[in-house]
Parts: structure tokens; C-alpha cells; sequence
């Protein structure tokens, strides 16, 4: 049910910009048919104020056909209103699902190629990787938990996070969250969009610091003694600050370290990743907000560059084993500029208290990149 008023507007409240001939529900919408009597871009923003302040979101279609397929509308416009419910709705099985599998496959990753657990004999060993994965799961989820908490602070509807399990190195494609609801102003765009990577960052300095305390698992020492080529995940300027804030430099130049501090590197690349300023990543959120419209020509950059540096390191700098990473992403940003950014109902100015946030988001960001996360390399 709607948070606050459960009436919502009635016609004549908006008669003057909107000419609605008949008003009819369908279950909790309801639906407003009729004509604009201003440009149809304008409508919504005119409209959404008064119908936020009744409890509904609301969007403007051109035709409308009801749950059954049978349209009540051709080409006509109409106001679609559905409650603004800011509760739960039943019990989240999907997003539950998706944790219990993420655990599995962050345990497996863990177990199989970080503390080198015989699965096939002794299964029930896995769960010596616990540090691992709540070290991945811990800034994975933090990052997501950051948007959610800001989007309920600004009444704008979203999902609880859906983690991704993947059994790889990591473990996890990630977490995301759904935003449902339209956002109100710039500064509940900015507020959401920089939660998340200044919440996964908190808690990913802390991950890195605690691992960086850890001896490496003698597993893992054994193993990469053995072993001819190893995967190497190189340090961003971030880590080695916090090996140098708590006294672990030596450690971290070492051959191997514990795998809590691979949660941390985890960390570090999916906030560089999410701040790339193209479309509804965080960056692009951040810099939409801070910049407004122009944040489309700088996206319309990105895609250029993250080729240019899998082109760069293909064919100078010998880093061939990241190419298919920053090609990858290249070919993401695309999509997401095309897409274009989340436009908040209120385009007014940010102010400069959050613009100065934002930019230090973005230094920060810079400082989990390295131009080459991960190569192959001779361990012998």
C-alpha cells in the first residue's frame, strides 16, 4: 500500500496540463487516459511531485494494454499510478537463492584454488575457506547494501541485492540491486550512486588490512612452490597504501599472501569497475549528477579508452593476459553509454558539498586501478 496518502489525485487536480476523458484501476494502478495539453517531455515532470506526494510512481505511456493483452487505450496517453510501497513483498526466494548459491560457489572457489582442499576426497574440508568468503561476499555485499540503505533513505523503491555465483578465482560475478522507482533530484541520484563504492571501499580496507595480518596458508605456500606459472594479481596503488599504513609491504611483496587479501583486491577492482562514468554504473550516477546532461559526452569517451588500453597493452607493454579484460568492458560501455544515464525527475544543480564528495570518489576509484589486474607469469 501506498506509504502515506492512499487517494491518489483525482482528474480535476491536474486538469490544467493533462485532459483525462476516463479514469479506471486495474488491481492497485490506476489509469489516467486522455491528452497532454503541454509537450509530453514536460508532463511527467510536472505530474510525478503531486503523485509522490500521494504515495504512487508514476510513468506516462503512449497506448496501454492491460495484464490480460487486451489494450484499453491505442493511441491515446496515459498516467500510469502504482502504489509506492516501500515494504517487502513476501519473502525475497530469489535473492535468498541466489546467496545460498553464491556461499557454494565462493566456497568452492575458495577451497579448490586458495586453500588447495582435496574435494573429491574429503568435500566436507571446505569449510576452511570461511575467511574467503566472507571476505568476498563482505565487500560485494557492503557495496550493495550501500545503495539499497541510501535508496530507502530517499523513498525511491529498490531491490534487496542479487549476488551472482560464478566458480571461478573469485567465486561471484558480483551483486546488483534492481531500482524500481524513479529518482527523485540529483541529490538522491548522486547519494545512491556513491553509497555503494564508498561503503564496499570502507569495507574493503578493512578486509585488506585484516588479511595483510594473516600468515599465507601453508596449502597455498606448498602449491605455488610446485608449481612452474601461477596466476599473479597485481597490487593497485590502494593496496599498497594499506600494506604500508599497517606495516605489511614485505608480506605483500612476497610470492603469496593470505586469500582475505584477494577479497580485498576483489574489492578494489569491482569499485574501479563500477565507477566507470557511463550509463547506470555508479560512475555514471555519480557523474550525472554532478555534471548533468554532460556526462553523456564524457561516457561517449570511455568505450575509446578501454580499448586503447587493450590495444596498448597487446601491443607494447606486453600484457596480453588483461587485454580480454579492458576489451570486455570496452564492449560493456558501449552498451551502457548507449543506454544512456538515469535521469532524476528534478535536473536542478547539485551543490558543491557533494561535487567535492563525487571527485574524491573518483581519486579514490583511480587508485584501485592497475593497468594490468592479471597476467601468467613463471613461478620457477
Amino acid at each position: 500500500m501506498p506509504p502515506s496518502d492512499e487517494t491518489p489525485p483525482s482528474a480535476e487536480e491536474f486538469a490544467s496540463v493533462f485532459d483525462a476523458y476516463e479514469v479506471r484501476r486495474e488491481g492497485e494502478r490506476v489509469l489516467y487516459v486522455g491528452e497532454s495539453a503541454i509537450p509530453i517531455q514536460q508532463l511527467e515532470r510536472e505530474l510525478w511531485p503531486l503523485f509522490r506526494e500521494r504515495g504512487y510512481e508514476l510513468s506516462v505511456q503512449r497506448g496501454y494494454q492491460r495484464t490480460d493483452g487486451i489494450p484499453i487505450s491505442r493511441g491515446e496517453y496515459v498516467l500510469v499510478a502504482e502504489p509506492n510501497s516501500m515494504e517487502l513483498d513476501g519473502i525475497p526466494r530469489t535473492n535468498l537463492l541466489l546467496f545460498v548459491a553464491t556461499i557454494f560457489s565462493t566456497t568452492f572457489a575458495g577451497a579448490y584454488f586458495w586453500y588447495q582442499v582435496p574435494l573429491f576426497e574429503k568435500p566436507w574440508l571446505a569449510v576452511k575457506a570461511w575467511p574467503f568468503v566472507v571476505a568476498i561476499l563482505g565487500v560485494l555485499g557492503v557495496h550493495e547494501l550501500g545503495h539499497y540503505v541510501m535508496s530507502r533513505y530517499h523513498n525511491v523503491q529498490a531491490s534487496l541485492p542479487y549476488f551472482i555465483p560464478l566458480p571461478t578465482y573469485i567465486g561471484s560475478m558480483g551483486a546488483v540491486i534492481k531500482m524500481e522507482g524513479k529518482i527523485p533530484d540529483r541529490k538522491a541520484l548522486f547519494d545512491i550512486g556513491a553509497a555503494g563504492p564508498l561503503a564496499g571501499l570502507a569495507a574493503t580496507v578493512v578486509v585488506t588490512a585484516i588479511g595483510l595480518q594473516l600468515d599465507p596458508i601453508p596449502a597455498q605456500e606448498a602449491a605455488v612452490a610446485q608449481a612452474e606459472t601461477g596466476v599473479r594479481f597485481n597490487h593497485p596503488p590502494l593496496l599498497e597504501l594499506i600494506a604500508l599504513a599497517t606495516g605489511a609491504t614485505e608480506q605483500l611483496e612476497a610470492n603469496t599472501i593470505h586469500p582475505v587479501v584477494f577479497g580485498g583486491w576483489v574489492g578494489m577492482l569491482v569499485t574501479l569497475l563500477n565507477m566507470l562514468p557511463v550509463g547506470q554504473l555508479d560512475g555514471g550516477h555519480i557523474l550525472r549528477a554532478m555534471v548533468g546532461k554532460q556526462q553523456e559526452r564524457i561516457a561517449a569517451v570511455v568505450p575509446a579508452v578501454l580499448f586503447g588500453l587493450a590495444a596498448y597493452l597487446l601491443v607494447v607493454a606486453d600484457g596480453i593476459d588483461s587485454v580480454g579484460i579492458w576489451t570486455m568492458w570496452g564492449l560493456f560501455a558501449v552498451g551502457l553509454a548507449y543506454a544512456g544515464p538515469a535521469d532524476p525527475i528534478d535536473d536542478s544543480e547539485l551543490g558543491w558539498k557533494r561535487t567535492v564528495l563525487g571527485v574524491l570518489t573518483f581519486v579514490l576509484a583511480a587508485l584501485c586501478f592497475t593497468p594490468i589486474p592479471v597476467e601468467i607469469v613463471e613461478l620457477a
